[in-house]
């Protein structure tokens, strides 16, 4: 049996070679460049090793359709989004795998909106994959190729032009910044950024050779060498990105890390603080946001579980700021899309307008603790595990929107079935890591007790 690439609402990956292959590649571009013959799509990416064979191939298949590329070069998946909309093209594909370890790749496909594409638009995309009916352009309509080479400038400026974001400001403070970039994408903007908002920077990991120096998401088990450099160095802040830029992870001046949650949470703070409106989150966002909302005094919003979700609904109710608790700041300013290097220069903007220390910021915010994990189902069904836990929490607040979502006076549990794999995943939020973790415990026992 042929191995499957995982499919979800945000796109395709694969392990290279394995789930994800020159074939894998063709199967699912074809149909997307079929759907803009005559038209323009941008490409860009990550330069994990296997983008020297994954972008010529995407390019090549693009053209033999019958549409045009534009290739952007290494590029965060924002600048793919942001470029996609400014040069008002059909679409885009960002060649990347996101957070995940290096032998992975994959696909990012972009609407001619600047957007991912919605559920029902990649459920499309997906079903005429699966007909394999290719239609190749013959040689007098094949597409061209163009290179554009000022994405990166125009995603800095889309940031510098922000009304309440300050460069003079910022640049007199002269902040300390650690920073890993973790060989990824963001080694061609966030050092640009920092260093024209006046910051000296300490790098690791900067070099964009796609050779990741460590396991690339930005958790804090994965950001110990950056830790260091903070204490090192007395910075102000440490700063790490993933290798496709859309995540923002924060070390406080302390050493300590901020956890990704914060991320969102401060620079909803300081957006709500300028400007107030609706908020938009996932489910699985920490409850420190609404405490933020609800200060402001305005609307929040919970969708599904990823960033399309957010984004189209963040649209829908022209929400000011909005993202997931991964550290995915979505600014509609900007556009409607997770975006790493805007997250920061929020960030370096409250720190500077404040004259407070970023570990004094955070905890001047509700304090919640956050664990994730998952459980195997093996012969128990994931209806099954929903079905125990809405009985069991009868009283308690339950959203259906994403699997159960169980919300009470001092904590709530977000359960979700994985799509591509026999597991439930658990989410738990609580006032202080013992209840946190008991929570937790508790709710994995009851899980594997139903397999009995």
């Amino acid at each position: 049996m042929k191995k499957q690439p995982m499919l979800s609402v945000s796109g395709v990956r694969g392990i290279v070679g394995d789930t994800l292959t020159p074939e894998t590649v063709i199967k699912y571009v074809q149909p997307f460049a079929q759907q803009r013959v005559g038209k323009t799509i941008v490409v860009g990416g990550d330069p994990r090793v296997s983008h020297r064979i994954l972008r010529p191939l995407v390019k090549a298949t693009i053209m033999a359709s019958g549409a045009s590329c534009i290739d952007i070069g290494i590029a965060p998946t924002p600048t793919v989004q942001l470029v996609t909309e400014r040069l008002k093209a059909a679409g885009g594909i960002a060649i990347t795998a996101s957070h995940n370890p290096i032998q992975w790749n994959g696909l990012k496909f972009v609407g001619s909106d600047g957007l991912f594409l919605s559920e029902q638009e990649i459920e499309e995309l997906f079903r005429l994959a699966e007909l394999d009916e290719h239609h190749y352009a013959n040689w007098k309509e094949l597409g061209e190729e163009q290179h554009y080479n000022r994405a990166i400038d125009d995603h800095l400026e889309a940031i510098f032009q922000l009304p309440y974001i300050d460069p003079e400001l910022i640049r007199k403070k002269r902040f300390r910044i650690a920073l890993d970039c973790v060989n990824g994408a963001g080694g061609v903007i966030v050092p640009r950024l920092l260093e024209e908002l006046g910051c000296t920077v300490y790098g690791i990991n900067l070099e964009t050779s796609g050779v990741f120096a460590h396991t690339p998401e930005p958790v804090p088990q994965n950001l110990t060498q950056l830790a260091a450099l903070v204490k090192e160095k007395k910075a102000d802040l440490g700063i790490a990105v993933d290798p496709d830029v859309d995540r923002l992870a924060l070390i406080g001046n302390d050493g300590n890390p901020l956890g990704e949650e914060y991320t969102l949470a401060l620079a909803v703070k300081f957006v709500l603080s300028k400007k107030l409106g609706p908020v938009v989150i996932n489910l699985s966002t920490s409850r420190v946001i609404e405490d933020i909302v609800q200060y402001y005094n305005c609307l929040l919003y919970r969708t599904k579980v990823g960033e399309v979700h957010v984004a189209r609904k963040m649209r829908e109710v022209q929400a000011v700021i909005g993202g997931e608790g991964n550290g995915g700041v979505i600014l509609p300013d900007v556009h409607l899309g997770r975006d790493a290097p805007v997250g920061i220069a929020l960030i370096l903007q409250l720190m500077a307008e404040t004259g407070e220390r970023i570990t004094e910021l955070k905890q001047s915010l509700p304090q919640y603790y956050i664990l994730k994990d998952k459980v195997s189902l093996q012969e128990v069904s994931p209806e099954k595990v929903l079905e125990h836990f809405t009985r069991k929490y009868g009283d308690a607040r339950l959203d259906f929107t994403d699997g159960l979502r169980i919300d009470r006076p001092d904590s709530w549990i977000h359960l979700r079935k994985s799509n591509t794999e026999p597991i439930v995943r658990i989410i738990v939020e609580a006032a202080t890591p013992e209840i946190a973790w008991r929570i937790l415990q508790e709710t994995k026992t009851e899980i594997n007790n139903l397999k009995i």
